[in-house]
């Protein structure tokens, strides 16, 4: 079986597959094509793929793969009608993408997508790896800009006070930003609106910031809920009010599908010290900010605010990696026969079943189209469409 691997678009500095993975996949009876150049801007070379058992070739040859692997969603007219595409494809906030793999018949597997409750699916689980590093590099980006230092010093010119960080979400990306920012020398205080989360926030050396009347706003596939417009006030309100004299303020706020929720508005904004600094983790989906502008750094009332996307993206070694990883444990869990066998009773693919204590009533797993048409399970995505 050949697998093509696609080199990503303009702007996009990982790999989906690196060189230490392609021992395993040949090993399963996989022949990897590389596209020339596709690891080139997370620092492997051609021959590191060729030394590895890959074949690299041009675009054009890798298009003549029925599998592919990519993290981005590439032009779906390159690819041939009836392949397999892998990839990260966010189809809730990308319907037209599905439209067209359906038109075209494209096998389309959105990694995002995968039920990340299942211990077998956490191996493949790309949405943890990923996030995992951009809350590392939002405490970077943050402690880079603040115009202080981070830990507490003892010098014989007196005593600098260490940095207070406020992480607004404690999910994979507010944990690692809350023990990052921990390890370098911080005080940390943390939000989350799962009541739950206050046991995750200390045991990593966070203080929890609880709101009265908090319950515990988790849906069944683990994310947060959508709040209502009075109780996100009063969350916005109360974190903000603690982030009010803080150094540094990491949002890390998404709801599944949707944009994201402002948790910081103009107006708190403005009761922040001068200096302080904002990274905004979501700029890509609307921003937790109001004055976030996507892609960009400004300043606003005297506050730094860092609205750089893809932040997994700014550490490409480490993150093509990572991917790499769960797409190469994915593929292989596949595999029968030297050939990608989709077993439609895979939970993973599927979603679980209703006996299951981790269905979740419309969602399905990764599997979003195939032979022309949306898996049966994907009802919410159907209603969008």
């Amino acid at each position: 079986m050949e697998l093509g691997i696609l080199k990503e678009p303009e702007g996009e500095m990982r790999v989906s597959i690196v060189p230490n993975s392609i021992p395993k996949l040949v090993k399963s009876g996989i022949e990897v094509i590389v596209e020339n150049g596709a690891g080139d801007l997370a620092n492997h070379s051609d021959d590191e793929y060729v030394k590895k058992g890959a074949k690299v070739a041009s675009r054009d040859e890798v298009l003549q793969c029925k599998s592919f692997i990519s993290i981005n969603v590439p032009d779906l007219d390159e690819i041939c009608k009836g392949a397999t595409l892998m990839c990260v494809a966010d189809p809730f906030r990308n319907p037209d993408v599905v439209r067209k793999a359906i038109s075209s018949e494209i096998t389309l597997i959105s990694m995002d997508m995968i039920p990340r409750r299942l211990s077998r699916a956490q191996s493949m689980d790309v949405n943890s790896s990923q996030d995992n590093l951009s809350g590392y590099k939002a405490v970077l980006l943050g402690a880079s800009h603040v115009p202080k230092g981070i830990p507490m010093m003892t010098t014989s010119a007196g005593t600098v006070k260490p940095a207070k960080f406020v992480i607004m979400g404690s999910g994979v990306a507010g944990l690692q930003a809350i023990a990052t920012a921990k390890r370098m020398g911080a005080i940390v205080y943390a939000s989350d609106v799962r009541k739950s989360a206050a046991e995750q926030i200390e045991s990593v050396g966070g203080r929890f910031i609880e709101v009265e009347g908090m319950d515990d706003f988790e849906d069944e596939s683990g994310y947060a809920k959508p709040l209502t417009p009075e109780f996100i006030q009063k969350v916005n309100e109360t974190v903000c009010e603690v982030a009010s004299d803080a150094d540094v303020i990491v949002t890390t706020a998404r709801i599944f599908g949707r944009p994201a929720p402002i948790t910081i508005p103009e107006n708190a904004v403005k009761e922040f010290k001068t200096g302080a600094v904002i990274v905004d983790m979501n700029s890509d989906v609307g921003g937790n900010c109001e004055l976030t502008v996507p892609g960009e750094i400004v300043t606003s009332h005297g506050v730094k605010i860092i609205g750089i996307e893809n932040l997994a993206g700014t550490i490409p070694s480490t993150a093509s990696m990572l991917y790499s990883n769960n797409l190469t444990n994915f593929v292989i869990s596949l595999m029968t026969d030297g050939k990608i066998n989709l077993d439609l009773n895979d939970d993973i693919l599927v979603g679980p079943s209703e006996d299951s204590d981790f269905f979740v009533d419309g969602m399905g797993g990764v599997l979003i189209c195939m032979n022309g048409e949306l898996h049966s399970n994907q009802k919410r995505l159907g209603g969008i469409l």
